[in-house]
């Protein structure tokens, strides 16, 4: 993959000077364009070789193009947060919203690239990275936003040359640190370990560049103009308008089961039962969150179900056992405009538990799924990818240290409409029923079959959904804290 960019190509200084401020201007320009349109977001992966000039074509392109619309991140160990899962939780709160460029500098693979260099990571290891890295550009590709990945490459003679040059000189020679000097040592494991990472994620929709980097003149005109020829070419495609319309109410589930039909909702609990019951679940609750097994692990508790089957109830008598300074809820309502610049699920990673902690999500991430699905807020290929975008968002959360546990509170149409009766009676109450809930009672049928559609493609083992038979609320709290307990303790 290497070899072309191993050729010596040069750019004489007069042609260099000739060719910058066109190019320059054109920069400018699409930058401009992509700006004003605020369509989608520009994240360009400035990576490579130690010494190939990756802080060079950064400030570089800062300077040339307009910086208050660029962020530029750097991805070395010494920015992370140990508190929060990584290194995926890290790279969605750096995306740029639609309209602005964000610059990796590094990109997300150089620590993985240097992990498995130094032994740190099994190459299973590393191939399980390298997927979820790729699901992540698929992921970010489908939702708008144009990757432009850059790899600047030396060889080892001229990473030599580089290294010696720049410690010759007093005013650079801090650029060149003793690590530096170790990974030119291992210069061909790099080599090799880079290859892999490249070929294994050049894709069609985020292929990689890979730049000669020898003649910093030549190095600066290519990236500059990979970059803008990827602007260009996006800004000159048509935007294709997909009809946003609602599921079928006959669109069967992919396995033609009812799960949710097939549920006993006559479950039920005699007070007595409930109190000796709940007492216990949630004396055990509050114990595991005090284990000091439990402070190296975060807990990420989703809440979905029926309109009033019970979800605030649950969710208080969950807090209820918790340290308050231990748990947040997270009430999930329309997005906000600065959420709807960003990939959908980015709101979402906003909320990750920290170690030790409970997030807790009054409805979440599988509204796409649910009420964008049924409503006809999402087009069809959307909520259709949503499965398998949200299967790797828990996945990564999950690899992070995460135990995510999922309840779908279920009760019957009868008993609904018993509870949204006595809202309406019961002055406390009022707030909790609106006209909107009426509305979606009239589509039980669809979200009936949206909720088996999302059971059968997003229940996995590694997080499974809880169907809780919520027509008692007494079974539904026990069953709910139960559940929680002994997700935990299986963790620890």
């Amino acid at each position: 993959m290497f070899e072309s960019a191993e050729l010596g190509h040069r750019l004489g200084k007069a042609e260099y000077h000739k060719l910058v401020p066109t190019l320059r201007a054109a920069l400018l320009n699409a930058q401009m364009r992509v700006v004003e349109a605020a369509d989608f977001p520009v994240v360009l992966l400035s990576a490579g070789v130690d010494g190939g000039g990756r802080a060079e074509v950064v400030n570089l392109l800062v300077e040339w193009m307009d910086p208050r619309h660029i962020s530029a991140v750097a991805t070395d160990e010494t920015t992370l947060d140990h508190g929060i899962p990584q290194p995926i939780w890290r790279h969605w709160q750096d995306l740029p919203p639609k309209g602005k460029l964000g610059v990796f500098f590094g990109s997300w693979y150089t620590p993985l690239i240097e992990d498995r260099v130094y032994r740190k990571i099994r190459d299973p290891e590393l191939a399980v990275a390298l997927d979820e890295l790729v699901g992540f550009e698929r992921m970010l590709v489908n939702e708008g936003a144009l990757i432009v990945k850059v790899w600047m490459h030396l060889t080892k003679k001229a990473q030599r040359k580089r290294f010696e040059t720049l410690e010759a000189d007093k005013t650079t020679a801090w650029r060149v640190t003793k690590r530096d000097w170790e990974h030119h040592e291992r210069y061909n494991r790099f080599r090799a370990v880079s290859e892999r990472v490249l070929r294994e994620t050049s894709t069609a929709e985020a292929p990689w560049t890979v730049v000669e980097a020898t003649d910093a003149r030549y190095r600066d005109v290519t990236v500059a103009r990979a970059l803008l020829d990827a602007m260009e070419t996006r800004l000159g495609q048509r935007k294709v308008s997909i009809p946003r319309r609602a599921a079928s109410l006959a669109r069967p589930s992919i396995d033609s089961r009812n799960v949710i039909a097939e549920l006993d909702l006559k479950k039920k609990l005699s007070d007595a039962d409930y109190r000796e019951r709940f007492s216990a679940a949630q004396a055990r609750v509050a114990e595991l969150s005090r284990s000091k097994h439990f402070h190296e692990r975060g807990v990420a508790i989703v809440f979905e179900g029926n309109d009033a089957a019970g979800k605030g109830g649950a969710i208080r008598r969950v807090t209820s056992a918790l340290d308050v300074r231990t748990y947040r809820v997270v009430p999930i309502a329309a997005p906000s405009e600065e959420e709807r610049a960003q990939p959908y699920l980015w709101r979402f990673w906003r909320h990750v538990p920290r170690k030790g902690q409970f997030t807790i999500f009054d409805r979440s991430w599988y509204g796409r799924v649910l009420v964008e699905r049924v409503e006809g807020f999402a087009a069809e290929s959307d909520w259709m990818r949503a499965y398998r975008e949200i299967v790797d968002f828990e996945t990564s959360l999950i690899r992070s240290g995460i135990v995510v546990i999922k309840f779908w509170l279920a009760i019957s149409k009868d008993e609904q409409l018993v509870r949204f009766r006595a809202r309406e009676k019961t002055s406390f109450k009022r707030f909790k029923i609106t006209e909107e809930d009426w509305r979606n009672r009239k589509k039980w049928d669809a979200y009936e079959n949206a909720v088996c559609d999302m059971v059968d493609r997003t229940s996995t083992d590694l997080a499974p959904w809880t169907l809780v038979e919520a027509n008692d609320k007494n079974w539904a709290r026990v069953r709910v804290l139960e559940t929680i307990g002994d997700a935990i303790s299986k963790k620890i």
